[in-house]
């Protein structure tokens, strides 16, 4: 069993993690925007913190884990800010990738109740690789280790849009424009080759709120990621939200996971939000696979342009 897990492991270290990267992804994505759209920053008008963890595959040695944490908020009418901090980590700390990046939105009334945002976001990502911390790696008979990296740092920005009423929202946008390369191996067997590469995604997002009656509200929700090198991701979720406090529901990964999702608004300011996905896959019925949690956090200022009078619902 100790072979299987060092040999999954280092499988999705080089194939996933390193060689056709991708962004981390989300479950409960609707509540995580900045992370993938800087035209979000100050859309939900008062100051927001947010923060989400993710454990995939749990039971899986080395499978991936992530965080992020983000601040945002309008400093006028029209523009916002932000922070946004994303951890990704997967083989037990052999591959992690921490990417910081500054946010800045400008927002246009195109009607009376549309807005339609304008978003930049700049900064840089962090790339550690350490295939020293795989567990007996050099004693399975395997090849000797790729060299490591050592806190590789790379620049990127990236932009987006982001339309909202009070009842719908979709965003279009691409958070890291530069495709990265990092540490050529193109010296070995005359190819041309590289340890790990970061791509351009492509991201859009959209939801409605349907009110059902006084007290039921239908919040359905898609997202679409695009890289090149990999499949098209389809996330679809439909969530219900009862007396603006609690919410539930259901989602969908295309050809990968099924999930089920919970939250609770505790207060005017806080909310707590748990999901739970069930991989469709081959992988989903191993022994050492029990499914991918995640827990979502957020809490909300009141602000001078807008009092947290009414329930936010993305």
């Amino acid at each position: 069993m100790k072979h299987i897990y060092i040999t999954l492991t280092l499988f999705l270290v080089v194939c996933f993690g390193l060689q056709a990267q991708q962004d981390a992804q989300y479950t409960q994505y609707m509540y995580n925007t900045l992370a993938v759209n800087p035209a979000y920053a100050g859309s939900r008008g008062v100051f927001s913190i947010a923060a989400l963890h993710r454990s995939q595959w749990v039971g899986l040695d080395g499978a991936p884990t992530t965080q992020t944490l983000n601040f945002n908020t309008p400093v006028s009418k029209r523009v916002g800010i932000g922070l946004s901090v994303v951890n990704d980590e997967i083989g037990n700390g052999t591959n992690q990738d921490t990417y910081f990046d500054g946010v800045f939105s400008y927002t246009v009334p195109i009607s009376d109740e549309g807005k339609l945002s304008f978003g930049l976001k700049a900064g840089g990502h962090f790339l550690n690789v350490d295939f020293n911390k795989l567990r007996n790696y050099q004693n399975q008979g395997t090849p000797s280790a790729p060299p490591n990296i050592d806190k590789k740092f790379s620049p990127n920005f990236g932009a987006g849009v982001y339309y909202h009423t009070d009842k719908f929202y979709a965003g279009l946008s691409v958070p890291n424009f530069l495709k990265t390369e990092h540490f050529d191996l193109s010296g070995e067997g005359g190819g041309t080759s590289f340890l790990a590469q970061e791509r351009m995604n492509w991201y859009l997002i959209s939801g409605y709120v349907f009110d059902l009656n006084s007290d039921l509200k239908f919040k359905p929700a898609v997202l679409f990621k695009l890289v090149q090198g990999a499949p098209l991701q389809a996330d679809l979720s439909a969530n219900f939200l009862l007396m603006d406090k609690f919410s539930f529901g259901a989602a969908y990964r295309w050809s990968a996971a099924i999930s089920a999702l919970v939250g609770m608004q505790i207060t005017d300011q806080f909310m707590l939000g748990l999901a739970y996905d069930r991989e469709t896959t081959a992988l989903g019925g191993t022994q050492f696979n029990d499914g991918s949690f995640e827990v979502f956090l957020r809490y909300e200022f009141k602000t001078r342009y807008k009092r947290v009078l009414t329930p936010r619902f993305f």
